[in-house]
C-alpha cells in the first residue's frame, strides 16, 4: 500500500479501505474506522518527530484544526449509526472515482 500511494500521490485511506473490505472481508464501517486509526497513528508519529527538531509549530492553528477534527469525529459517529453499510460502499466508490479523476487531471496539467 505504501509504495502504491507514494507513486500515485493519493492518501493511503483510498487504498486501505477497499483492501480491508475486499481482502479482509471487513464491513465498510469497520474498514473506515480501521483506516482512520492507521492514519491517526501515522500522523501522531510524524508530529512527535517534529517536536524534537527546530520546527516552528503554529499551536493556535493546531488547536483549531484539532477542534474541527473532533467535531467531525462526533458528527461521523452519529451519521454512521444512521447510514447502512450497503449505501456506504457505492458512495465511497463514487468518491474514489471522482478523486482519481481529479488527481489524474492535476498530474496531467503539471506535465505542461
Amino acid at each position: 500500500m505504501g509504495t502504491i500511494t507514494g507513486l500515485v500521490g493519493a492518501g493511503g485511506g483510498f487504498l486501505i479501505i477497499p483492501a480491508l473490505v475486499l481482502l479482509a472481508k471487513l464491513p465498510m464501517k469497520q474498514a473506515v474506522g480501521t483506516s482512520l486509526v492507521i492514519i491517526a497513528a501515522k500522523s501522531l508519529i510524524g508530529f512527535t518527530g517534529d517536536l524534537k527538531g527546530d520546527e516552528v509549530i503554529d499551536w493556535k492553528f493546531l488547536m483549531i484544526f484539532s477542534a474541527i477534527a473532533i467535531g467531525g469525529i462526533i458528527a461521523g459517529s452519529i451519521l454512521s449509526k444512521r447510514i447502512p453499510n450497503e449505501k456506504l460502499k457505492p458512495a465511497f466508490g463514487w468518491f474514489v472515482l471522482v478523486m482519481g479523476i481529479y488527481i489524474i487531471g492535476r498530474e496531467l496539467s503539471n506535465l505542461s
